[in-house]
């Protein structure tokens, strides 16, 4: 018992230090990314551009240790890296425990096709965070962000279902992928203005991941984000803050509302289902 909770804890302190990791190239993604510029070289400060030192590299012990201010002109950095990779940390942690515990409790017992399926997960988890910081900056979704996670996705799906996972799983996502997509893109169609391009794009994958873990989590998915994205456009419009015209980024919502189907579709479905055949 001892060596199982040990390697539970060896496997989510991991998991956290990979987190941090990916929340530094989180940050850099929503700062180079939407301005067309190379992610690799040094960050740089925006006051006075002095590139970031290595010992700056965890925004989050940096960002503390400085005061939150540029090591060289003291100028303020902005909160969002700190939170975006502690963020980024803690989702890390939060969801590989989740995969221990949805799989058989203990990390040493795990199937090896539990974690090519985490490690697509996790992926999405940092793809979320950059597209929905990005999309609330800028109403943009990337291409480059989101096409080639649909390779990212399938190829750790298919890894999965190599290793032992059910083929069906694969074979629902890519349903799940299609479903979504063409009633996004059907949306388009019918008002172009009210639907952008990167919207579309982005539910094909995730119509993948919610397609991948069952129809209630596809269900689930897919309502949460317009009632999400909803209920925050009607709260905007009470304080005065939008009017019905105003455009208002909904990959977040998007975002959101897979998340939710991840993470609840399963019981919700199941829970709605059995009060059908209790009727």
């Amino acid at each position: 018992m001892a060596g199982i909770f040990s390697a539970a804890i060896a496997v989510l302190f991991l998991a956290g230090i990979a987190g941090l990791a990916v929340g530094s190239l989180v940050n850099a993604v929503i700062d180079r990314v939407p301005i067309g510029t190379s992610l690799a070289g040094d960050g740089r400060c925006g006051s006075c551009q002095a590139s970031t030192r290595p010992r700056h590299g965890f925004a989050v012990l940096s960002w503390v240790a400085r005061g939150g201010r540029c090591g060289s002109c003291g100028a303020p950095l902005p909160a969002r890296y700190p939170l975006v990779e502690a963020g980024t940390c803690a989702g890390f942690v939060a969801l590989t425990w989740w995969f221990i515990r949805a799989s058989d409790g203990s990390a040493g017992t795990v199937g090896p096709a539990t974690w090519p399926v985490l490690a697509a997960y996790l992926y999405l988890l940092a793809l979320s965070v950059a597209l929905t910081v990005i999309d609330v900056g800028t109403h943009r979704l990337p291409n480059v962000l989101v096409l080639p996670s649909y390779l990212v996705a399938l190829t750790l799906f298919a890894l999965a279902c190599a290793l032992g996972s059910a083929w069906e799983d694969l074979l629902r996502g890519v349903v799940g992928m299609t479903v979504l997509y063409g009633f996004y893109l059907a949306l388009r169609l019918v008002r172009p203005g009210g639907m952008g391009g990167g919207d579309v794009k982005l539910a094909g994958v995730l119509g993948l991941y919610l397609g991948w873990l069952g129809w209630g989590s596809l269900a689930v998915g897919a309502f949460a984000a317009f009632f999400f994205g909803g209920v925050f456009g009607l709260a905007l419009m009470a304080f005065g803050r939008a009017g019905r015209r105003t455009a208002i980024p909904f990959g977040p919502w998007m975002i959101a509302g897979a998340w939710a189907g991840i993470l609840a579709g399963g019981p919700l479905g199941e829970w709605y289902i059995g009060r059908l055949g209790g009727a």
